[in-house]
């Protein structure tokens, strides 16, 4: 869900508000958690080079993409700054590799749990009729959506997301499926995001609703017994 599908949902407009600020706050602690953690992770392994260019910050000004910002409002799907990674510092460019393709994954899939666990609290206890306890239940809600998502997401193996850089690892450089995706990856994630925009009902937009339809129906049956 980008900014369009909020202003046009012809919901009140303190609720449009609400949405808005809570999914603003989701979408910028997704990324930046995303972006910290392979700075974070590339320095942990031996490379300085994004602490360097200052990328190892939670400051989300540093990890800005103008033309990825605009599709995020346009269509819901968008990037970052890609962080900058000298894999030759590395002490073992294997593990290195590794770790810094799961570590932005990993972060992103972790938080989304814990708030889906937030959600289905807030649903039970919060009276969001009240606008401050609907702010905090979107917030709660949109956290875990929109950090599911883009740990889902960047686990696919299209080139140049972590799912392929993580395949990447394991194989030469001159392998057929790397030269294929470094030739063609980003024309197909293309295809991909286009796709899951026009056609919601068969997209990744899909896949995330019975993600999150899922955890919340876990967390519901583990702490009040309800199964749905």
């Amino acid at each position: 869900m980008g900014i369009l599908d909020i202003i046009t949902s012809g919901a009140a407009f303190q609720e449009i508000f609400v949405l808005l600020v809570a999914w603003l706050i989701a979408i910028t602690v997704g990324i930046v958690a995303h972006e910290f953690m392979h700075a974070w992770t590339a320095y942990k392994n031996g490379d300085i080079t994004a602490k360097a260019m200052g990328r190892m910050t939670l400051n989300p000004i540093a990890h800005f993409d103008a033309t990825g910002f605009l599709c995020l409002l346009l269509l819901g799907f968008g990037w970052a700054k890609g962080v900058p990674v000298n894999e030759n510092n590395f002490r073992n460019i294997k593990k290195g590799r590794i770790w810094v393709s799961l570590s932005g994954v990993l972060i992103n899939i972790g938080i989304g749990i814990i708030f889906s666990m937030f959600a289905v609290l807030c649903f039970y206890f919060l009276d969001t009729s009240i606008l401050i306890w609907n702010f905090v239940s979107m917030l709660c809600y949109y956290m875990a959506a929109v950090n599911l998502f883009l740990g889902i997401f960047n686990l696919l193996p299209i080139y140049p997301l972590d799912g392929y850089n993580f395949i990447a690892a394991f194989l030469r450089y001159d392998n057929k499926f790397c030269v294929f995706m470094r030739s063609y990856g980003a024309l197909i994630l293309f295809i991909v995001i286009i796709f899951s925009a026009l056609f919601p009902a068969y997209g990744l937009g899909q896949l995330m609703s019975w993600i999150m339809g899922g955890l919340m129906v876990g967390f519901s049956y583990l702490f009040f017994g309800i199964g749905g």
